[in-house]
C-alpha cells in the first residue's frame, strides 16, 4: 500500500487526499473513508492514474459531484476517483452557435447560467439538480420533464482501464431511465457535447427562476439528502407510496423521511450510513407489505461491507 501511495503522488501530487472522509464529498454528510481520494485534473493524468490501477489490480470507484451517492460507515478500501471540481480541464466550457461542450466537473448549475448567458434553451428543467454533468451522463438525470438524453449530442469517454479514449454518440450511450451505457462499460464520462435552442435570454431565466422556486418550495433543500432516494417504480409514485403507508416523518437515528417531500430521506443531524440504509429498508419492507411493490433505491450504495 505504501509504494502504491508513492506511485499515486507521483501522477498526481496534491490532488491525492490519503484517508479521505467521505462524507465531505457527498450530499448526504454521511458515510465513512476511502482509502484515496485521486482527483486528477487532466485527461492524460486521468489515463495515467487508471491504468495504474488496472496495472496493480487495485480496486476503485468513480464518483460525480456526490450528490447521489452514499459511502458505508466502514468506508472503502481502494481508491475513489474523481475529476477534480476545482481546476483544469474538466471545468471547461465552450459554446459555438446552438452547440455546448463542456466538461464533466462542471456543475449543473454552472453549465445552466453559462448557456443561459448566452441565450441557449433546453437545459431549464435540469438547472437545479444538485451534480456535475458527469454524474448527470452516468445516470441520464432529468426533472421536470427533461432529461439529458434530450440534450446529449455526444460524450467524450476514457475507460476503466485508462488505455482506451472515445467517443459515444447519443445512439450508443443507451441513456435510459437513471440508465446509461456508461453504467455497463466502465467508461468516465470527461467531456459532453449538448445541442441547444436559441431562445430570449430572459424568458429562458424566468423558467430557471420558476424551477428553483418550485424545487425549493416541494423539496426539503436545508436537509443533507441525495435527492428522490427511490427509483420511480412502474405505473407508481414513490413518494405517494410512502406517505400512503404511513411513513411521512418516520425517522431512524439520524434519518429521516422527509416531512416536506415522501420521496427524500433526509439527514436531521448525526446520521450514519446504517441509520440511512436501515430505514430504507423499513421503507421497502413496509411499501412491499402494504402494497406490493418493491422499491429500487436510486441512490448509489458503495463502499465495504
Amino acid at each position: 500500500m505504501i509504494q502504491l501511495e508513492e506511485r499515486l503522488k507521483e501522477i498526481l501530487g496534491e490532488d491525492l487526499i490519503v484517508d479521505a472522509d467521505m462524507s465531505k464529498y457527498t450530499s448526504f454528510k454521511a458515510g465513512g473513508k476511502a482509502s484515496y481520494l485521486a482527483m486528477p485534473r487532466t485527461i492524460s493524468k486521468l489515463r495515467e492514474l487508471l491504468t495504474l490501477l488496472d496495472e496493480e489490480n487495485v480496486g476503485h470507484i468513480f464518483l460525480g459531484n456526490g450528490s447521489n451517492t452514499l459511502f458505508r460507515d466502514k468506508g472503502y478500501t481502494g481508491v475513489v476517483v474523481k475529476l477534480n471540481p476545482s481546476i483544469g480541464e474538466f471545468l471547461d466550457i465552450s459554446i459555438e452557435g446552438t452547440k455546448a461542450v463542456a466538461g464533466t466537473a462542471v456543475l449543473m448549475s454552472t453549465f445552466a447560467k453559462a448557456v443561459a448567458a448566452k441565450g441557449l434553451s433546453g437545459f431549464e428543467p435540469m438547472s437545479g439538480i444538485p451534480g456535475s454533468l458527469g454524474g448527470a451522463c452516468f445516470m441520464n438525470a432529468g426533472a421536470y420533464g427533461g432529461e439529458m438524453k434530450d440534450v446529449v449530442v455526444s460524450v467524450h469517454a476514457v475507460s476503466k482501464d485508462g488505455r482506451d479514449e472515445r467517443d459515444f454518440s447519443l445512439e450508443e450511450m443507451d441513456l435510459g431511465y437513471r440508465h446509461s451505457a456508461l453504467e455497463d462499460n466502465g467508461y468516465i464520462a470527461v467531456s459532453v457535447t449538448m445541442e441547444l435552442k436559441e431562445d430570449d435570454k430572459d424568458e429562458i431565466l424566468a423558467r430557471m427562476k420558476d424551477y428553483t422556486a418550485r424545487r425549493n418550495e416541494k423539496q426539503p433543500v436545508n436537509y443533507p439528502s441525495a435527492g428522490s432516494f427511490f427509483k420511480r417504480p412502474t405505473g407508481y409514485f414513490a413518494g405517494k407510496l410512502i406517505e400512503d403507508a404511513g411513513l411521512k416523518g418516520l425517522t431512524v437515528g439520524g434519518a429521516q423521511v422527509s416531512k416536506l417531500h415522501s420521496g427524500f430521506v433526509i439527514n436531521i443531524g448525526g446520521a450514519t450510513e446504517q441509520d440511512i440504509t436501515d430505514l430504507m429498508h423499513l421503507v421497502q419492507n413496509t411499501v412491499k407489505d402494504k402494497f406490493g411493490v418493491d422499491l429500487e433505491p436510486e441512490v448509489r450504495i458503495v463502499g465495504d461491507k
